[in-house]
């Protein structure tokens, strides 16, 4: 099990970018991490993914805007995001997956707005 902690997120204008970092107590060379967010009112939904071997993968809605990346050596997951819009406004959460264990972060929270 490992803590994580979520920073970087903030207000910025549609179209803006932000970049979300996530920093874990311990290793995570083993394990997939992920990006999850919530809007008010709405489930947690899957926001992107990179496992172990570097592998990504993306939620339909991102069509490309967001960049997930990991150094291992920091024991830092990134989420750099561009082209916001106000639909993107959520607390977004880090996520770490080891077989059946499964961390979250305390979440950051994202606003677009004008």
């Amino acid at each position: 099990q490992v803590q994580l902690v979520e920073s970087g997120g903030g207000s910025v204008e549609p179209g803006g970018s932000l970049r979300l970092s996530c920093v874990a107590s311990g290793s995570i060379s083993d394990k997939a991490m992920g990006w999850y967010r919530q809007a008010p009112g709405n489930q947690r939904e899957f926001v992107a993914e990179i496992n172990s071997g570097g592998i990504t993968s993306y939620g339909d809605f991102v069509k490309g805007r967001f960049i997930i990346s990991r150094d291992n050596a920091k024991k830092t997951v990134h989420l750099q995001m561009s082209g916001l819009n106000s639909g993107d406004t959520a607390v977004y959460f880090c996520n770490s997956k080891f077989l059946f264990l499964n961390d979250w972060g305390q979440g950051t929270q994202v606003t677009v707005s004008s």
